[in-house]
């Protein structure tokens, strides 16, 4: 039966989320930094959908546990779909969340389409390989100005046309209602009871099976001691 879900991240904002959206299940929620460093998952997908699924069955492999990953990112209509999968390491593998937000911003100098969305998925996998995908998505508009003191990433110039503000300018409450994180976490928290149901028939199928007791009648292992 479930009793721990593993979330694959080490971040405590994400991790706030995923346990403050699984708290009704009555399982255990845990992040990553509870079992000590393990080797991380490879992100070499072309796709949300992959590595979300990569993330989430690397971790679930590993630990023995059923776990749940998400990737995210901005994809930019003028920028054919860029950054994309790449959104964190946009300008090189460890470069700043400015300097990837200042490279879209260059890339975009003179150009009149700003179309772009935020996208969400994320998977539930358990170690045997299957799982469950959900996926959040939010439309707005690259602006030149960065504004707002909230958020993270390309949130600043990220302007979401509802509210008349960037994504750094929303409240929490505001944007964990339109984000496509917020979207892909409400509809898991819709499904929440099926998802349990799935996972626990799940890992009865991975079950090994009970051992052959028949063989304790006949042989005496005495001798072997």
């Amino acid at each position: 039966m479930l009793s721990i879900l593993v979330i694959a991240t080490n971040n405590k904002n994400k991790l706030k989320e995923f346990k403050e959206i699984f708290k009704d299940l009555q399982i255990e929620v845990r992040s990553l930094e509870d079992f000590g460093p393990i080797p991380e998952a490879i992100e070499d997908g072309s796709t949300f959908d992959e590595n979300a699924y990569k993330k989430a069955l690397h971790t679930a492999k590993v630990l023995g546990l059923p776990a749940i990953a998400d990737d995210s990112g901005l994809v930019v209509e003028a920028l054919d779909g860029a950054p994309g999968v790449y959104s964190a390491r946009y300008s090189g593998e460890h470069a700043t969340d400015e300097e990837n937000l200042n490279k879209v911003l260059n890339n975009l100098k003179g150009v009149k389409n700003r179309k772009a969305h935020f996208q969400c998925v994320l998977s539930i996998a358990v170690p045997s390989g299957p799982a469950l995908t959900y996926e959040g998505k939010c439309e707005g508009v690259i602006i030149d100005e960065k504004r707002g003191d909230n958020g993270f990433g390309y949130d600043p110039v990220f302007y979401f046309e509802e509210f008349g503000k960037t994504f750094a300018e929303l409240t929490m409450e505001e944007k964990n209602k339109v984000s496509h994180r917020g979207k892909a976490l409400a509809e898991v928290k819709t499904e929440l009871h099926l998802i349990k149901k799935w996972l626990n028939q799940r890992l009865i199928e991975e079950k090994p099976p009970k051992p052959d007791h028949s063989e304790f009648e006949t042989k005496d292992w005495s001798d072997e001691m």
